[in-house]
């Protein structure tokens, strides 16, 4: 893919990674960290030299992910959670590149979103986790998490390098996040 980019554009000016996996039947153990690690890292490495100043990588995660560290997390989506919060973390690890390449790097990070499928499996699962989400104010919707995207991606650039969409609850205390 990347080399078909270099082929027919010469350059690469946004790569959103959005990959996400690890809730899936049959996947052995190391899945989850090969798809949101791994492969999120595989693709900037290879995606950079590609990238001229002023190019943009949004990197979309959960507050599950995002905060796993610090709230707790369903046990059957901590798999996914902390690999990737892995991959934030290797990516942000990766920023001393991105500043010399003149690349910027913002993370979005989303509550539950309504009217997507993971919202519609707990529902059927696990109702009082989604339920326990409502109680902190209604969830983002589809619409309101693409445009937190497209803004990070297309707009100014962002002051603060991680967006965060809904999910108030988790906000609070920032001032002590992260742990040292």
């Amino acid at each position: 893919m990347v080399q078909g980019i270099a082929e027919e554009f010469g350059r690469l000016d946004l790569l959103v990674l959005n990959a996400s996996g690890g809730l899936e039947l049959g996947a052995d153990a190391g899945y989850p960290m090969r798809i949101n690690r791994d492969a999120q890292v595989r693709l900037t490495v290879l995606a950079l030299p590609l990238m001229p100043p002023g190019a943009r990588i949004v990197y979309v995660t959960s507050h599950q992910a995002h905060f796993c560290a610090r709230v707790p997390v369903l046990e059957e989506y901590l798999p996914v959670a902390t690999s990737k919060r892995a991959g934030e973390d290797a990516l942000r690890a990766m920023q001393p590149r991105f500043d010399k390449r003149g690349v910027g790097f913002t993370v979005v990070c989303g509550d539950m979103i309504e009217g997507t499928i993971l919202v519609r499996l707990l529902e059927r699962r696990k109702p009082d986790a989604v339920a326990d989400r409502r109680v902190h104010g209604e969830l983002p919707t589809v619409e309101e998490f693409a445009r937190a995207v497209v803004t990070a991606a297309t707009g100014p650039a962002p002051a603060e390098d991680t967006v965060y969409v809904g999910g108030q609850d988790y906000l609070a205390g920032m001032a002590a996040w992260p742990p040292p």
